[in-house]
């Protein structure tokens, strides 16, 4: 098997520990010199991924060099800096079978994981893997089902056979589009859920947000021309089902420290929080109405406060529950 893990964030590692939990040799890449020595070391990364000890079988560095070797690299890397990321590195990363690990949309170009490696990397063989996890889950052998987008249907039947796992299952699918979809928008839409339950709105009001969040997701995906089945799946429904009711999500608890009045740890990524202005910025190109998405943004920017915000969603035009 030859697989590297680029990123050594709490995801990128737990995947590393899920593939090397068969006996197989993974390389796991840490951007700091100084964290790639010390999981060497002492084997756990206890700065993202506590209380997990790594197998033997992991090999962690900082050296992007030692990369070349192999052909399937899996991409744990922010979505904000995944761009400047592919460019720095296209040295290692072209003619290679990548797969993008991370979910949102780049804030400068409006392009997900996907068109963001192709830009840079035009010879890549390109897949996204997403879908409701979380790192900790993973890492600690407990059963995740995961969706893996690729257009190449060869080329999406090995990833799947390679990275499936003891505890990991992976669902093939060629709707990319969808997947990026579906993995970035529930961000946005958690964030809408852990506002309402730190600000005491209650359960009712977190499931009329993840319904009408569904449903813009919907309409954003019709008009990009994403297959509304996949955000049926795990990319979209399943993630949503996860992410905005617990708060092992980092974009959940970003919300209830909105809703709370709290400040939030700003070491921690919450993609969520470029995600909502991106996707605002594309629904108003492409004449989409999405109220949430719009009010998520404008709390993100303190333009509005929480109650403005729920009251600017209830006081909309009375209408059919379509999407």
């Amino acid at each position: 098997m030859s697989i590297a893990v680029l990123g050594a964030g709490a995801f990128g590692t737990a995947l590393a520990i899920s593939l090397a939990r068969n006996g197989t040799g993974i390389t796991l890449w840490a951007r700091s010199e100084a964290n790639a020595k010390q999981m060497q070391l002492e084997r756990i990364n206890s700065a993202r991924l506590p209380n997990t000890t790594l197998p033997h079988t992991i090999s962690v560095t900082s050296n992007i060099d030692t990369i070349r070797v192999f052909q399937t690299l899996l991409l744990a890397v922010p979505m904000q800096q995944l761009a400047v990321f592919a460019q720095k590195n296209a040295h290692v990363l072209a003619s290679k079978t990548l797969v993008a690990c991370c979910k949102g949309i780049d804030q400068n170009t409006g392009l997900g994981p996907v068109l963001t490696l192709k830009a840079a990397l035009p010879d890549a063989q390109i897949a996204i893997l997403t879908g409701p996890s979380f790192a900790h889950d993973i890492a600690i052998g407990l059963p995740t089902a995961l969706a893996l987008a690729c257009e190449g249907e060869q080329v999406g039947k090995h990833l799947q056979q390679t990275l499936s796992t003891s505890n990991l299952r992976l669902y093939r699918s060629s709707d990319v589009k969808g997947a990026e979809l579906g993995g970035a928008m529930k961000n946005i839409v958690a964030i809408a859920c852990g506002a309402a339950i730190g600000a005491g709105l209650g359960e009712s009001a977190r499931a009329a947000l993840i319904t009408r969040g569904f449903a813009e997701m919907q309409r954003m995906a019709q008009a990009i021309g994403a297959r509304s089945e996949t955000l049926a799946g795990l990319s979209g429904f399943g993630d949503l089902a996860l992410t905005c009711a617990s708060e092992g999500s980092r974009n959940f608890r970003y919300g209830l420290a909105l809703g709370r009045g709290e400040e939030f740890d700003p070491t921690v990524t919450v993609e969520g929080v470029a995600t909502a202005k991106a996707a605002l910025a594309r629904a108003k190109t492409l004449s989409i109405d999405m109220p949430i998405t719009a009010a998520v943004s404008a709390l993100i920017d303190t333009t509005i406060t929480l109650n403005e915000a729920m009251d600017s969603l209830l006081a909309r035009p009375l209408k059919e529950e379509i999407c």
